[in-house]
């Protein structure tokens, strides 16, 4: 077992392909594919479950990637404590790229944070990836460490379940801020006007809401409040569709009150009246250590939330 071979195991599960992973760091494919294949003979173990859409990590893979992951951050500090010079092997070294990936759900708080983050960044190589998903996809891209953090919130009706599917993916939730639900219409909306709204004010229009897959459950929704009957719903898989939906039609949607750029011209925000409060955090594997990019996302999420609130 070698660092390299740790090193594309670990580009491997964060790409979730051998393909991007070998693009992202100037190798072959056939040279990854063989260091994979290597380990799971040396270690008896299948470590990727290989399909058409690419690879994802078995229970083993994914044990094996908390060690890999260790043994990497520790390797990284002591090269930059004594100054050691990458390997070189005909190949740009992992380590040369500076890696930040973030799953999340669509909130645009956390795109700011991570354009923030990228602007500073001053470094000559690096790749970034932020992913918008579903719920179980955030969670599962974490668990798998093809994430780094997870932006998501808990509220009082899918608590119970999120932390079990927390517990079993072996990730921990941090809070960032809580929030009252509040109502998103568009400016020429009939209900645009009023101070503080009803569930029962929202029952005639239209309710827009994020298509979570094959998880499609209410616990999994994006929305507070979803499992709530209505009689209207349109479903959609991403912010610029919302932003013309609100913007066009008398539909609304849930969310935390925190409105974007890309929102502050044509909808609004409106409280809703009920007790429930949502709990806006981001989730990381307990077996990763957050590093200096990670830090500095974390802390301009921190950061773009104070200044929109």
């Amino acid at each position: 077992m070698t660092l390299q071979q740790l090193r594309y195991l670990i580009a491997v599960a964060e790409h979730g392909s051998i393909n991007a992973a070998a693009a992202s760091l100037f190798a072959s494919q056939s040279n990854l594919s063989t260091a994979i294949h290597d380990l799971e003979a040396e270690l008896g173990i299948t470590i990727f479950t290989r399909t058409n859409r690419g690879v994802t990590p078995t229970n083993d893979g994914t044990e094996l990637l908390g060690y890999a992951r260790q043994v990497i951050e520790q390797a990284d500090m002591l090269a930059v404590r004594y100054d050691l010079e990458a390997p070189r092997s005909g190949m740009r070294d992992a380590r040369a790229s500076a890696r930040l990936a973030i799953s999340s759900q669509h909130y645009y708080f956390s795109v700011q944070a991570f354009v923030m983050t990228a602007e500073e960044f001053d470094g000559s190589s690096y790749d970034f990836i932020l992913r918008e998903c579903a719920t179980g996809q955030i969670i599962d891209d974490v668990r798998t460490f093809r994430s780094e953090v997870g932006i998501l919130y808990i509220d009082g009706f899918n608590e119970r379940v999120l932390s079990r599917a927390f517990t079993e993916a072996h990730v921990v939730f941090t809070p960032l801020f809580e929030a009252q639900p509040h109502v998103f219409v568009g400016a020429r909306h009939p209900l645009a006007g009023r101070d503080r709204l009803s569930v029962e004010d929202l029952e005639p229009y239209p309710r827009y809401s994020f298509e979570q897959g094959r998880e499609n459950s209410f616990y999994y929704s994006e929305e507070p409040l979803a499992h709530l009957p209505h009689a209207k719903n349109i479903r959609y898989s991403d912010r610029g569709t919302l932003t013309n939906l609100l913007t066009h039609y008398d539909g609304y949607t849930l969310s935390t009150g925190v409105l974007s750029e890309e929102m502050l011209s044509g909808i609004v925000s409106i409280p809703l009246a009920t007790d429930e409060r949502m709990q806006v955090g981001y989730i990381m594997h307990a077996e990763r250590r957050a590093g200096p990019l990670l830090e500095r996302y974390i802390e301009n999420l921190n950061k773009v939330i104070r200044a929109a609130r």
